[in-house]
């Protein structure tokens, strides 16, 4: 047995005239790195993957991916293709029965999203998965539909920081360290289905858009200020990712007493 620890960063579109956020439905978030850490039944670090990825979708990187990543055009100009990083990534698993371990559901959806939009195989990608997010909260005692964040796990259980977040082999990593730390034999892998969404299937209203001067004024009288141009690209960009749903959590159901 192994677990594949990995994690993802995505690029946007953004628009420079417009000062916006812009999206192919298709796949509004496209990898543009990708890490991973292998660990062997004991738990320990036998092997580590890690390669940018050239983007083909949106090109340029979106500012605020930019700054919270650090990820510049020069390091994804000349990286391998989603196509090539893939391939070598199904390579780097190499266990008869693999359990890929995430941070949150939404790195799966996305590396599906992803594969989906090259038209690639994914037969051979382990359905098998941990959600390490969903158990350390529980670990930590989070109220019900309240989770964990990464840095937080890490400092709670306190554990060294000599790496920067929002990368993704150091976030692979980090999680590896909380799952190590939190294990037992009561975390059990799920089975992922990735359910595809085509775009025709979506019903599609053309004459409402976005009031983006009220929902920008709505939150200068929240913050108490005028907001800057980065405040408003941060609450484009969250706006568009709370649409994809990718965020939302599995409460499980109250039991009837």
């Amino acid at each position: 047995m192994e677990y594949i620890v990995f994690d993802l960063e995505f690029n946007q579109g953004f628009d420079k005239a417009l000062n916006k956020t812009v999206s192919n439905e298709r796949c509004p978030f496209e990898i543009i790195q990708l890490g991973a850490i292998k660990l062997d039944s004991n738990f320990n670090i036998v092997d580590i993957f890690n390669s940018y990825v050239k983007p083909e979708i949106y090109k340029d990187i979106h500012p605020f991916v930019g700054k919270i990543t650090g990820i510049t055009k020069n390091d994804v100009y000349d990286a391998p293709s989603f196509t090539q990083v893939y391939k070598e990534f199904r390579k780097f698993i190499t266990s008869k029965n693999p359990i890929l371990c995430v941070w949150g559901t939404a790195d799966l959806k996305e590396l599906y999203r992803n594969i989906t939009y090259y038209n690639l195989p994914s037969k051979s990608l382990p359905k098998s998965y941990i959600n390490v997010q969903q158990y350390a909260s529980i670990y930590f005692n989070n109220p019900p539909g309240k989770s964990i964040g990464l840095q937080n796990a890490i400092q709670s259980l306190d554990l060294e920081q000599d790496k920067s977040y929002h990368n993704a082999l150091n976030d692979a990593y980090y999680t590896s360290q909380v799952f190590m730390r939190i294990y037992t034999p009561n975390i059990v892998p799920d089975i992922y289905i990735y359910t595809m969404v085509k775009p025709s299937m979506v019903k599609r209203n053309p004459k409402r858009q976005v009031d983006y001067d009220n929902l920008f004024n709505e939150f200068a009288k929240i913050l108490n200020r005028d907001l800057t141009d980065e405040d408003k690209n941060i609450i484009d960009l969250a706006y568009k990712m709370g649409k994809t749903n990718q965020f939302l959590l599995d409460v499980p159901p109250l039991k009837k007493r």
